[in-house]
């Protein structure tokens, strides 16, 4: 199995979300990870979904996905488009390890967002290798505290997802 990115254009109406989800569940996909918000359209939104799937499995998910109503396009992102991850993770820092958090913190060009006495958060976003390498330079540390988003992707180039699929829309 290979991990596959698709980036979901659905109009912005109540249980899109829950519909294109359902799809993967009843497929019994494991979904690792799912972000979904408006996009450059109003009325439209974009999800985008990873999965760990074999390439024939996916493939007949993406028919099905593309028959709902409220699925506009599908596109599946391939590994030269842009992928990021956001995290913030709270770590233990008292005032002996606090620079040493920091300093770590600085050569990923993280950003501290918030100073306790006990902890220091820690706001970082980049590939999901960079974040692991960030997540094992503070484990020593102590992680108190992580929340992660989920991957967000877009091709590569000037050509818009939107474009295409408005265009075609419209023909």
């Amino acid at each position: 199995m290979a991990r596959h990115t698709l980036s979901v254009l659905v109009q912005d109406v109540p249980g899109v979300l829950t519909r294109v989800s359902g799809l993967f569940s009843r497929r019994a996909f494991n979904i690792e990870s799912l972000a979904v918000g408006n996009c450059e359209i109003d009325g439209l939104s974009r999800i985008t979904v990873v999965v760990d799937a074999d390439g024939d499995h996916l493939e007949q998910v993406t028919k099905q996905l593309n028959k709902l109503i409220n699925v506009i396009k599908i596109v599946e992102l391939d590994d030269a488009a842009v992928h990021r991850d956001h995290i913030l993770v709270k770590v233990r820092s008292d005032a002996s390890t606090r620079a040493s958090v920091v300093q770590a913190v600085e050569l990923f060009r993280a950003t501290v967002v918030d100073v306790s006495t006990d902890a220091v958060t820690v706001e970082a976003t980049g590939s999901l290798q960079k974040l692991h390498a960030l997540l094992e330079v503070l484990e020593p540390f102590g992680i108190r505290e992580l929340v992660r988003s989920g991957t967000i992707a877009v091709g590569r180039g000037g050509k818009s997802m939107t474009d295409r699929a408005l265009s075609k829309k419209g023909e």
